[in-house]
């Protein structure tokens, strides 16, 4: 049995959750989401707290448990706070500018590179070297911060690259250029 799926979810005041024909449906200040729930799970919304409950004790109906509960909450903190990431761009001569729905990036191509801002999704640059990706769906956040980061993977020798602003970077040693060679 799922312990992830047995909590229940917290719903801030301002935040509203219905569940109807297999669909649930969080609204919140900062918008709306919904999420299609598959097999015999239900939502039960009690006060200020909502539930996740499922029919029957299957192996999959366990994974599911678990699973809608935390989209669920994902869902419930989107709505009202929102997630951010931050990527950081390193490289000489490397930034990023927003133009209109595009980010454009110098990041040592021969070519800018261009990226369109997916909906849903609000992309800024506080700093020429810094990107900000910010949402309501976590996953869809995550995702873009993703593609934006396969751009220019960072490299181990010099750092370069698109990284998250968190993500430590393994330095290696470059080549010693070949001593105690005879």
């Amino acid at each position: 049995m799922s312990r992830i799926g047995k909590m229940p979810v917290v719903i801030p005041a301002g935040v509203t959750v219905s569940f109807a024909d297999g669909v649930i449906t969080v609204k919140g200040a900062k918008g709306t989401l919904t999420q299609k729930v598959e097999g015999d799970i239900a939502i039960k919304v009690e006060g200020a707290h909502a539930l996740v409950e499922k029919g029957s004790d299957s192996a999959e109906l366990d994974a599911k448990h678990g699973l809608y509960r935390a989209l669920l909450h994902n869902m419930v903190v989107g709505v009202s706070q929102g997630y951010v990431k931050s990527l950081k761009v390193n490289g000489v001569g490397w930034k990023v500018a927003k133009q209109g729905k595009k980010l454009v990036m110098n990041v040592g191509f021969s070519h800018p590179v261009e990226f369109e801002e997916p909906e849903g999704i609000t992309l800024s640059c506080p700093t020429q070297n810094e990107i900000t990706v910010a949402g309501i769906d976590k996953t869809l956040v995550g995702q873009t911060a993703a593609n934006i980061r396969t751009i220019r993977i960072p490299e181990p020798y010099h750092g370069y690259g698109i990284a998250y602003s968190d993500e430590v970077i393994e330095r290696k040693e470059g080549k010693t250029g070949g001593k105690g060679k005879k």
